[in-house]
This record gives structure tokens, sequence and C-alpha cells, in this order.
């Protein structure tokens, strides 16, 4: 897998630049309080709406804010956001999809009759609702995507758990006398990660997106912490006299969204055996 990976990066210059390009903006956020930048939440009457100069490359919004200083630290957020829903999806989800597709009794019946319910809602509208009701923070936003977004996961972590827990080697650890937390690690769980590593890959543009959404609606983390998403919000009061306030984020939003999609196909290929030439 690892092979085909490198072979799937290195041989498509459009997927090693998605590479480059997502390394670059973890390097930005993590070291984004030790690079020389104006405060994102210093403003200044005397400099608002000033067009990109050499003194603001990305110019000032209509409080006199730095916007590229604002668009750094809101990469912070946004990765954040999408790491965080990741490993609670992971860890639930994959809980719930090995347990779900191993055992036949009542608790997994009960927890995949909530899924259904749970899916019968769009991600988007219970991500509000969530947030509607638990506050305005980046934890609860995490917390409320990830509760719209595990109950797709949990079903592809059972569908995977259950295409390998009738092969050869499951039946033989049951013989030889394994216990039932050694199965589900060793046996299931590690051989059906495929499809959870490609679903993790594509869930983190995901959670950005929807961030940047529940941001720019005023439900997603609120000022002064700079968002991508309430920096669009916050520019399109103002998008005829400074273009560039809703630009600059959503050219943001868009590369970063896009770099993740491509990535994840080439992970998607890669852990495909029917894909030819990797």
């Amino acid at each position: 897998m690892r092979t085909r990976l490198q072979t799937a990066i290195f041989r498509q210059p459009v997927i090693l630049a998605c590479v480059i390009f997502i390394a670059g903006l973890t390097l930005l956020a993590i070291l984004a309080p030790l690079l020389p930048l104006n405060d994102p939440t210093s403003q200044s009457v005397v400099a608002r709406l000033q067009p990109p100069s050499a003194q603001y490359p990305m110019g000032t919004d209509r409080l006199g804010r730095d916007v590229l200083s604002r668009l750094i630290w809101g990469t912070q957020v946004s990765l954040i956001v999408g790491v965080g829903v990741v490993v609670v999806c992971a860890v639930v989800g994959s809980l719930a999809g090995v347990w779900t597709g191993y055992f036949r009794n009542w608790s997994s019946e009960l927890i995949m009759r909530l899924t259904d319910v749970m899916l019968a809602f769009p991600p988007l509208v219970l991500a509000m609702v969530m947030v509607a009701l638990l506050g305005n923070h980046i934890y609860t936003v995490i917390l409320a995507i990830s509760v719209a977004v595990i109950p797709r996961f949990t079903r592809i972590a059972r569908a995977s758990v259950l295409t390998v827990r009738h092969q050869g080697y499951v039946e033989a650890a049951h013989g030889l006398g394994s216990n039932t937390p050694s199965i589900l690690w060793r046996h299931l769980l590690l051989n059906a990660v495929d499809p959870l590593i490609v679903i993790c890959t594509f869930l983190i543009p995901t959670a950005i997106l929807t961030e940047a959404t529940l941001s720019f609606i005023g439900l997603g983390v609120v000022e002064p912490t700079p968002t991508w998403g309430n920096m669009i919000n916050d520019g399109q009061l103002v998008l005829r006299e400074a273009p560039w306030l809703v630009g600059f984020p959503s050219m943001a939003v868009l590369l970063t969204v896009l770099a993740f999609n491509l990535l994840g196909d080439a992970v998607r290929d890669a852990l495909d055996p029917n894909v030819p030439g990797l």
C-alpha cells in the first residue's frame, strides 16, 4: 500500500502539488504564533478597507484588521476542526461499526436504528441544530459536525467488517480460542481499515467546508476568533468596495478542499488493487 501510494503521488504532479500545499498549510498553521504577523484582532479606524499593499499584502477589513494575519490564524481553526472531526468519527464510528458488524444482538440493532434516524437528516442541518443547542465554540463545532457525520462512518465501518467477518482467518482465530477483543481488533478492524482511511481523507475537507459554512451564517466560531467563514461573512457586506475581503478567504477554502479531495482520490486508487499502473 505504501509503495502504491508513493507511486500515485510522485507520478502525478497535481497530487504532489496537493501534498506540498497541505504540508505548507499545516506548517503555516503550526508556526502562526511565531511568525511576524500583525495581531489578527487589532482594530484601526485609520487603516480600514485598505487595498493590498506592501504594508498589508492582502489588505484590511472593515475594522482595519490585517486580512493576511486573519487568514493564517483562520487556517488553524480550519485544520483543528478537520482533524478533530476525523479523530472523533474514527474512534466512535469505527467502534460502532465493528460492534454492529460482528455482534447480532439488541444493542447492535439499536445502534443501527439510531444511525438510520440520523441519516434521515442532512448533515449540515443536523450540525446547525447541534451548534444552536450547544453554543458557538470550536469544540462544539467539532462535536456538531462529528455527530452529523458519524452515522455515515459507522455504515462504512460496518460494511467493511461484514466483508471480512466470515473469512478463513477469522474462523481460524475462533477455533484457536482467541478472545473477542483480539478478534475485533487484530482480525476485523485492522483488515477492514482501508475504506476507513479513504473516508478519513475525504472527511477533512467536508469538515472544513462545513465549519466555513457554519461560520458564514453565524453558527460557527464567532468573532473575534478569525475563521475563513466569518471572514467571508464580514467581507460580503462591503463586496463592491473591497472584493479582496471575500476573494482571499474564499480562495483559501477552495484550494484547501480541492487539495484534500484530490489527495483522497489518490489514496483511494492506491488502496484499490484493481487500479492498474500503481
